[in-house]
């Protein structure tokens, strides 16, 4: 048994220190990042935000919406051949949609039938996906996959430490997820005692991708996903060196989300459901296998409406951040950030009062 003593830290548990700054309107801060790879010849260019790979958001209509703002879809595992057949005669944006297998043997039968049908060209990335990124098999499937793949931006996780993050890049994926836990439909730690305080897991995984590099100066990547409630959460993790952001609840229960709407007492809601709930195995796999325990919780949330709306809100967002702490560039953020720990947040004090400004 150790203990480790050291505080570790949410996103609930920091503010961040305001700076002085020479820019004089949000519109001064880009959001548009480029990007190249530990082992991908590939280069990327848009704002570097995804959607979990979740039935309620890792759909094609949500990849539809957000590719025209250049956020990137991570599609959810139970995607038929013909659907995907479909969507691509009029879908065109590889670099903004990412396909998704597990690290079960049916899994990669699919991944080798879409290299076979040629669909997989309609990617540009590739995520492997498991809630527990330190098995053995995880890091054969990566390789696996990166033999298959030599071109494609392989992304990988979920893990929280600095020592797996280097080696899932060292065994072929370009980009880390780090995250066990966090998100707000799952019950990992719940259910099992596992997870990581986010932010910090964040800071410390970003530190030892980026020590690693390769030949042309190109270092390892991480992904911050889940634990973001507010967009506020979004941006602490850029500052804490965070690549790319990965959100599931922030981009459910909108019209174009997936999930069915369902309606109570005169309202709308949305279905939401963690990968690994009692509902998304029933649904998918058409049982839950005895061994198995849920470690994802099933919800329903308030029917948000149009997706463009959200969008707008949370670059504008973002880009107050940037003139908050004077980073002009989403690039910044991390060599601009000084974060201040905290007991309390927010003023709730009204919040029960709270009306819907939008209307």
């Amino acid at each position: 048994m150790r203990i480790i003593n050291e505080v570790m830290l949410d996103y609930c548990d920091v503010l961040l220190k305001p700076k002085r700054s020479t820019m004089e309107s949000r519109k001064d801060v880009e959001l548009v990042r480029t990007f190249s790879f530990y082992h991908s010849p590939k280069k990327w260019t848009g704002v570097p935000i995804m959607t979990a790979n979740m039935a309620s958001c890792g759909t094609f209509s949500t990849a539809i919406v957000l590719a025209k703002h250049k956020i990137i879809t991570t599609f959810h595992k139970y995607y038929s051949i013909e659907e995907y057949k479909e969507f691509f005669l009029t879908f065109k944006d590889p670099d903004y949609v990412s396909y998704t297998l597990g690290i079960r043997d049916r899994d990669v039968e699919q991944l080798k039938l879409m290299i076979k049908e040629k669909l997989i060209d309609n990617f540009s990335f590739v995520t492997i996906d498991v809630p527990n990124g330190y098995l053995e098999r995880f890091l054969d499937t990566i390789k696996y996959v990166r033999s298959l793949l030599p071109k494609h931006i392989i992304i990988a996780g979920n893990v929280v430490s600095n020592e797996m993050a280097e080696e899932i890049i060292l065994n072929g994926a370009d980009i880390v997820k780090i995250g066990i836990g966090p998100g707000s439909a799952c019950t990992t730690r719940k259910m099992t005692g596992v997870g990581y305080p986010q932010l910090s897991a964040v800071i410390e995984c970003a530190d030892a991708a980026h020590g690693i590099s390769n030949p042309q100066g190109e270092c390892g990547l991480i992904i911050a996903d889940g634990g973001q409630v507010h967009p506020s959460c979004i941006a602490k993790a850029f500052c804490g060196g965070a690549d790319f952001n990965m959100c599931g609840s922030l981009f459910s229960g909108f019209e174009e989300s997936g999930g069915e709407t369902v309606e109570m007492n005169g309202k709308l809601y949305k279905e939401y459901y963690g990968s690994s709930s009692n509902k998304a195995m029933l649904d998918n796999y058409g049982q839950k296998d005895a061994h198995r325990a849920s470690e994802g919780r099933y919800t329903l949330i308030p029917h948000k409406g149009s997706m463009e709306n959200y969008i707008s809100d949370l670059f504008g967002s973002l880009r107050s951040t940037g003139t908050y702490i004077g980073a002009r560039k989403l690039k910044e953020f991390s060599k601009r950030a000084t974060f201040i720990r905290v007991n309390r947040q927010l003023n709730e004090s009204n919040a029960k009062y709270d009306a819907d400004d939008k209307k």
